[in-house]
């Protein structure tokens, strides 16, 4: 018996022209009865039609030599996968009334790891405000709970009630997906929000990816927007590594405040995942190139470490908690962060307005510390704040926010001396509100901001906004 099973085996082409998906979804599925890894042709151009079929992974597969031509255009269900990455183990009963913010601990009868995700649908955060408006999104939070009971990390909300629990096992053995060149032939739909995920969908925990590219053609005046090539869900302890990514073309839609507003567009989506590591990643487009949306967005996850990875922009969309960015280059769209935790950023250069954008349509809300740490920043404006953000308290986004604790240790701003205004910690970030009755939903100031070693011509000040926070807080070094 073969150690592997190869598309040919089950009637593929390779050839560039012959629908071989459904080769492809078959001998995934004998692979996973059979527990035998599957192995492409070196040299094969499998092309995968627009139906509505995902090929089922539950072994390693090596793609390495081989290219895939994934053809978007008329695609029968935008909502398929092409390659669905998945666990055959099912998830377990795991009973939990409620848990604190800051819980470390929690009850595990089971003997093993688990990837851990906990709803209160009573309760919605993430109330956006601006020209994507709406009503929020059902309180959420991620965990790794080993079998000792401990929490990867101190839970980030309070949950008087918890409404649904889903607890999966975390895999012992570590599944592959290593090599293969992957071309998206580009949708032509209508410009709006109909996400494409016509993707590779990780929804296994304790996995590898290695050394994939992605290209994208096809892409023209109009089309609608994707959730990323790689998608990871519901998942822990995933390492992307070696690859090489492309930013799709930024396209315009009408918002729901009634307005234009450009779609993101995503390469690399992680919704609900926990300890996932991207290390010496990168993509094909010009990280400054505003055409292209930036590569990556993020949603719901805790304890992610970016590694020597070159990216357009990194975004923390609804919240992160802790993360690690680390040797990595943020090219026009910068650095966008809401979470909480600690954000640690060392030996990183990022172009921006801000080296830290705070979202605004989130509440700019950080419950914890930023750390910087012998970063550069190339500002991309005269606007001279570390940290940009604006929340005015007049909007409740579901959740207290808080400015973050700072701490700068070495910080590099490359500008020409053109004047001798101030560098800011802080922007303007209250803004202004009409009337001061109306700021009910104050942010809270930091307890402490430490900077030294911030290499400017310029002289440094806390914040644009005299008596936004008290100067105790403020440390220069």
């Amino acid at each position: 018996m073969s150690r592997f099973l190869t598309y040919e085996m089950f009637g593929a082409a390779g050839d560039g022209v012959t629908d071989d998906l459904p080769a492809i979804a078959e001998t995934h599925r004998e692979a996973n009865r059979q527990q035998l890894p599957v192995k492409a042709r070196e040299g094969a151009v499998y092309y995968l039609s627009p139906k509505a079929l995902t090929a089922p992974v539950e072994t390693d597969t090596d793609w390495t030599g081989a290219r895939f031509i994934i053809d978007d255009v008329n695609c029968e269900d935008r909502t398929a996968p092409v390659f669905h990455v998945r666990s055959p183990k099912e998830p377990l009963l795991l009973q939990v009334a409620s848990m604190v913010y800051g819980q470390t601990t929690l009850e595990n009868p089971f003997g093993c790891d688990l990837f851990v995700a906990v709803e209160n649908q009573n309760h919605r955060d993430y109330i956006r405000k601006g020209l994507n408006q709406d009503n929020g999104h059902t309180r959420t939070d991620v965990f790794v709970l080993g079998a000792d009971g401990r929490l990867s990390s101190p839970l980030s909300f309070d949950f008087e009630e918890i409404t649904s629990l889903l607890a999966c096992p975390i895999d012992e053995e570590t599944l592959t997906l290593k090599g293969g060149s992957f071309t998206t032939i580009a949708n032509r739909a209508e410009s709006k929000y109909n996400y494409h995920y016509r993707n590779i969908h990780i929804t296994r925990s304790n996995v590898e990816v290695s050394g994939i590219t992605h290209l994208i053609t096809g892409e023209g005046d109009h089309g609608a927007p994707y959730n990323g090539f790689i998608r990871l869900s519901d998942c822990a302890r995933v390492c992307i590594r070696d690859c090489l990514f492309t930013g799709h073309f930024i396209y315009h839609t009408i918002g729901s405040a009634g307005l234009p507003v450009p779609m993101g567009s995503y390469d690399i989506r992680l919704d609900r995942t926990a300890e996932i590591r991207i290390l010496r990643c990168s993509q094909t487009t010009d990280i400054h190139d505003s055409r292209y949306w930036g590569l990556i967005a993020t949603n719901f996850c805790r304890d992610l470490c970016f590694e020597d990875c070159t990216f357009s922009r990194f975004d923390a969309h609804m919240g992160v908690t802790n993360c690690t960015l680390r040797r990595c280059r943020l090219g026009w769209q910068c650095l966008n962060a809401i979470g909480n935790g600690t954000f640690l950023i060392e030996e990183t250069e990022a172009h921006g307005n801000a080296f830290v954008n705070l979202r605004e349509d989130y509440g700019c809300t950080w419950r914890g510390e930023i750390i910087i740490r012998n970063c550069t920043w190339v500002p991309r404006s005269t606007q001279r704040a570390v940290f940009s953000g604006r929340n005015d308290g007049t909007h409740d986004f579901g959740y207290i926010c808080h400015m973050p604790n700072v701490v700068i240790d070495g910080l590099t701003v490359a500008e020409e001396a053109s004047d001798s205004a101030p560098l800011y910690v802080f922007n303007n970030y209250l803004g202004s509100a009409e009337t001061a009755g109306e700021r009910r939903h104050m942010p809270l100031p930091p307890e402490r901001v430490s900077v030294r070693g911030i290499h400017t011509h310029r002289p440094v000040a806390l914040c644009e906004e005299p008596g936004l926070m008290p100067e105790t807080v403020w440390q220069l070094g």
